[in-house]
């Protein structure tokens, strides 16, 4: 991946960001034509980042565990008979907007980051899966011969043959991951988990445009930023591949 498409992904972050800076969003309501009101402080906004990165850093880890153990157990040989039944279970996980998920485990998960993370890891697995998947199935079978022929085992096979050469597609895989990760935490407000989703729920029900700009920007602002790190990773990876 290119300069070119890693530097505007993250100067679009970095403005987003300043987006959220209660001196900015409170200019930027004021030319939408709202009232000026009450803003988030720094400090609450740097709070809301460190409770949002948790929960969503949480989800992206598992689904990143899931995603990536599954796309391998669909392309061993033990596991091809059953591929389509992951595939079926990963894409109706998927089906279930967010919003729906995070409701209907309330009454069973109770408030806060458990049905959140129920909801970002039933609708993140898929992209990962695939892209897994779709990246290992991609391994020229002459490595995989060559390998073989050196004596390794299926394992070793996987581990340093497999995995390396599939690693850059892995990670743009990652990458609408991650971007579903910071979006479905922001959702997580809805549950009473304190994220970025926070000032925009408490916004709307206020009719304050200021804070649903400032959590709204600042959410973006974690996508936009966390994508521009996997894009740099990826490269990274592409100009080390063996």
């Amino acid at each position: 991946m290119s300069a070119r498409t890693l530097v505007p992904v993250a100067v679009t972050g970095l403005v987003l960001a300043a987006m959220s800076h209660p001196a900015v969003a409170t200019r930027i309501a004021s030319a939408l034509g709202d009232a000026p009101r009450r803003a988030l402080d720094v400090d609450r906004l740097l709070a809301l980042a460190m409770q949002h990165i948790a929960l969503a850093g949480t989800g992206f880890a598992l689904v990143a565990i899931l995603g990536l153990g599954l796309g391998i157990l669909a392309t061993r040989r033990t596991g091809a008979r059953l591929r389509p039944a992951i595939d079926a279970l990963a894409a109706g996980a998927q089906a279930v907007p967010p919003v729906v998920t995070v409701a209907l485990a309330l009454p069973i998960l109770g408030f806060g980051g458990p049905p959140t993370l129920l909801a970002l890891v039933g609708y993140g697995v898929m992209p990962t899966l695939r892209g897994t998947a779709g990246a290992l199935e991609a391994v020229s079978p002459e490595a995989r011969a060559a390998a073989e022929a050196m004596g390794m085992t299926r394992l070793q096979i996987l581990i340093g043959v497999e995995l390396p050469l599939a690693a850059p597609e892995i990670v743009e895989g990652l990458r609408t991951a991650l971007v579903l990760a910071v979006a479905t935490a922001a959702v997580g407000a809805l549950a009473g988990a304190s994220t970025f989703g926070t000032p925009i729920v408490a916004g709307l029900q206020n009719q304050n445009t200021v804070p649903m700009l400032q959590g709204a920007a600042a959410t973006a602002a974690l996508a936009f930023l966390g994508d521009a790190a996997l894009l740099g990773l990826a490269a990274a990876l592409r100009i080390n591949r063996p």
